[in-house]
């Protein structure tokens, strides 16, 4: 069995981190495993129509790697082109196993190292483990009644099927978050009929995108300006965590009348309006960036169910709706999110003593630093519990706890050790400061329910507080909070 310093699982933007961090800091005995058959993530994956950032792109990439981007919200296209600049300049491409899906990752207490254990690829050993395969990876269907009987054609959106041809078609896309958003608006001008199934409605604020000019994006080749962009992107949008955290004041006048304001001037049908106004404190679920939503539900061609009229089940010929009216369908999208709370990481993962990550978390996820966890020596999590970002973007967080990881990397190297372990108080006084404070975010009190909450209803996708906080937290490494072997 191979056995490397460090393994990374996942080659996204978390993954390419890693591997550009470890190469900066002398190590160049490390794998990268990828379950898919190519490189790169989210991005590479997520091929949907209309599919795009919705952080402004020079704050949504690497910060030692700027990038003339073409416009100020990057489509999935360029974002795809970002991730292979990246993956060319620092060549990644030969620590890269494809097809390489994880099926568990054991602690060997003897000889103090991870053994990872693979489909298609083998089992390796290695040092240090870095998870990084994403807690957007793993997408989640409903198991609704009837769902099997359909005789037309389905996919989820983070599997997009581009050989069926969807024009002209009966369609249907359930669910109305963020990736349906960007899904209704490209594909309804091309259907025969769409209809959106909206369990919730979600705010929704005018994207302020625009096109670089050629001009503008020779400025972008320039680091000092790229920098200054970045900087000033990032404090924009640092001051909503005010209204998410310390004033319900300012997001209800500033945010939540905007959004209103918004309905009112791109819908004109009373009962439209009415459908799409939520009835919790904008900022309680996440906050959907789109100029082209409202107009799009507005089509004749495009039908909104209310959960009043959502789904009793799905039979042969599409959907029974919950007032007892057949749709008729040919393509049902579902665009019904991700395993994003309980399920951080979708593998098996046995620390010491035989105990596992899945026992652990049995209550709800929890990590220091939301990183890493008493029991499990050398393992880190990249974008694990509370390190979730609802205003910026989350290669800030991402980069900032590579500023932890590699430390303690670091730390254990300076000692000659072999493991590096968070003691189990530590983490309980971090976790008990998380859940403490995010009694005063809106994610906990704004009168919702969302993917940001565990099933036992502690908040375990925010961080409560400013990025630049966790930041400095993360950069803080403390060797008293840990146990060195």
């Amino acid at each position: 069995m191979q056995t490397y310093t460090a393994i990374i699982i996942g080659t996204g933007f978390g993954g390419q981190a890693a591997a550009i961090n470890l190469k900066k800091n002398g190590i160049n005995d490390f794998l990268m495993l990828e379950r898919r058959a190519w490189i790169g993530g989210t991005w590479s994956q997520n091929s949907y129509p209309g599919a795009a950032v919705d952080v402004q792109s020079p704050l949504y990439s690497l910060s030692f790697e700027p990038y003339k981007w073409t416009q100020m919200f990057a489509e999935q296209n360029e974002l795809v082109e970002y991730t292979k600049h990246v993956i060319a300049k620092h060549k990644l491409e030969e620590k890269v196993r494809l097809n390489a899906n994880v099926n568990k990752v054991q602690w060997d207490e003897a000889q103090q190292v991870w053994q990872i254990h693979t489909d298609g690829a083998g089992s390796f050993q290695a040092k240090f483990l870095i998870n990084a395969s994403g807690p957007l990876s793993t997408p989640v269907i409903p198991n609704f009644k009837g769902r099997d009987s359909f005789k037309g054609h389905s996919f989820h959106t983070n599997s997009w099927d581009h050989d069926y041809n969807y024009k002209g078609k009966r369609v249907a896309i359930i669910g109305s978050g963020a990736s349906a958003a960007q899904v209704i608006p490209a594909i309804a001008p091309d259907v025969g009929h769409l209809h959106v199934f909206q369990r919730t409605p979600h705010w929704v604020l005018p994207r302020p995108d625009r096109v670089f000019s050629a001009f503008e994006r020779s400025l972008l080749g320039s680091r000092l300006i790229y920098k200054a962009l970045r900087t000033l992107i990032y404090w924009s949008l640092e001051s909503r965590v005010i209204g998410f955290k310390y004033s319900k004041t300012m997001l209800n006048v500033v945010a939540q009348k905007a959004a209103l304001r918004n309905i009112q001037r791109q819908l004109k049908d009373p009962k439209l309006q009415a459908a799409v106004t939520p009835d919790y404190t904008i900022g309680c679920k996440r906050i959907i960036l789109s100029s082209t939503l409202y107009p799009a539900l507005a089509r004749p061609n495009v039908t909104l169910h209310t959960k009043d009229d959502g789904i009793a089940e799905i039979n042969e010929r599409g959907i029974i709706t919950k007032q007892g009216k057949q749709v008729d369908l040919d393509l049902i999208v579902y665009s019904t999110g991700y395993d994003a709370t309980d399920g951080v990481i979708s593998y098996p993962v046995i620390g010491k003593g035989g105990k596992s990550v899945g026992d652990v978390w049995s209550a709800f996820p929890r990590a220091y630093l939301g990183t890493t966890l008493p029991g499990f020596p050398n393992l880190f999590v990249v974008t694990g519990p509370n390190t979730g970002i609802g205003h910026t973007s989350a290669i800030f967080v991402i980069e900032a706890q590579m500023e932890y990881i590699m430390r303690a990397i670091k730390a254990v190297q300076a000692r000659k050790g072999k493991a590096i372990e968070v003691k189990p108080d530590a983490e309980n006084d971090y976790t008990s400061m998380i859940h403490r404070e995010m009694k005063q975010t809106v994610w906990q009190s704004g009168g919702c329910h969302s993917w940001y909450q565990s099933k036992s209803g502690h908040v375990i996708a925010m961080f409560p507080g400013f990025s630049f906080t966790f930041r400095r937290m993360c950069q803080a490494f403390k060797p008293a909070h840990h146990l060195f072997t």
